[in-house]
């Protein structure tokens, strides 16, 4: 398959899959467009960010793609210029085959709100993935109550790093969508401001909720601590009382195994007695540990 397609013929709206791939250095020829910035598609991965070189735009977004159970940021690239727009990802992207049916059954015309639908579909996919998130810490927050084990910590730990790669994308996002909006005439035009604004709005909100989440999990994080220091506790105060149970057991025991004449040694009933005493003993233990209540 060519690195580079028209993805609607009627537009001219050229995407390129392989940033490596010569047909970029092409279109870059074609466009007039800097080699720095033909360096920052391949240089992977870069910030997000936005930067105007005289008649064209140039934008680096950040996007989700799964990656078995982790979540990776991988940059979309795009040039926007008097008559075209470029966009350079790699590998295969799932989101643009829904663009391009957005595109075509809204009879959409124009480059510059191509890019705004194209920042409004990768933002949406920044708040089904913090939903899902939101889904993950409840039943974490759940196990960690019920069976506080190491692989909970596990998961603890995966979502921190995952919300963290969020915080990091959702900011760099926000700062590029904001520039959209402060932007006056130029490629894109102030007509969208409306709608960049809405797309702005949702990333604020997901920041704000990785946010949340993060504090849910610091939450969970210290009942899990809590938890197993408790177990802790209660393990060795088992032991304790073991202990402390079979202290005088062993004076006793030690007391008649010596070697020596001692009470009771020459009565046959001497065996009966001395199991009395380690009964009795044992039970008066007892009887002070529930009067203290330590158990």
């Amino acid at each position: 398959m060519a690195a580079v397609q028209q993805l609607i013929p009627s537009l001219p709206w050229f995407d390129v899959s392989d940033p490596d791939s010569p047909e970029l250095d092409e279109l870059a020829r074609r466009f007039k467009l800097h080699p720095l910035q033909i360096e920052d598609c391949r240089q992977r991965p870069q910030r997000a960010k936005i930067d105007e070189y005289g008649p064209y735009l140039f934008a680096i977004l950040k996007h989700v793609v799964p990656k078995n159970v982790r979540l990776h940021f991988d940059d979309f690239d795009v040039f926007l210029g008097d008559g075209f727009l470029i966009t350079v990802h790699q590998d295969d992207c799932p989101m643009l085959a829904k663009l391009c049916q957005h595109v075509e059954q809204n009879h959409v015309d124009r480059l510059d709100r191509i890019l705004y639908l194209l920042t409004d579909f990768i933002v949406d996919e920044y708040l089904v993935v913090l939903d899902e998130s939101s889904e993950e810490i409840e039943k974490l927050e759940s196990a960690v109550l019920q069976r506080p084990e190491p692989a909970v910590l596990h998961d603890i730990f995966r979502l921190k790093r995952r919300l963290i790669d969020f915080r990091r994308s959702g900011a760099g996002m926000r700062d590029v969508v904001n520039a959209m909006i402060r932007r006056e005439g130029g490629t894109i035009h102030d007509d969208l401001d409306p709608y960049f604004r809405d797309v702005y709005d949702h990333l604020v909100r997901a920041v704000d909720l990785v946010e949340s989440q993060r504090d849910l999990l610091s939450g969970a994080l210290d009942i899990y601590l809590s938890a197993i220091a408790n177990r802790t506790n209660d393990v060795m105060k088992v032991l304790t009382i073991y202990g402390t149970i079979a202290l005088p057991l062993v004076v006793i025991t030690g007391f008649f195994g010596m070697n020596i004449q001692l009470p009771w040694t020459s009565n046959p009933h001497g065996i009966w007695f001395v199991c009395a005493l380690l009964v009795v003993s044992t039970l008066t233990v007892l009887l002070y540990f529930k009067r203290k209540n330590w158990f």
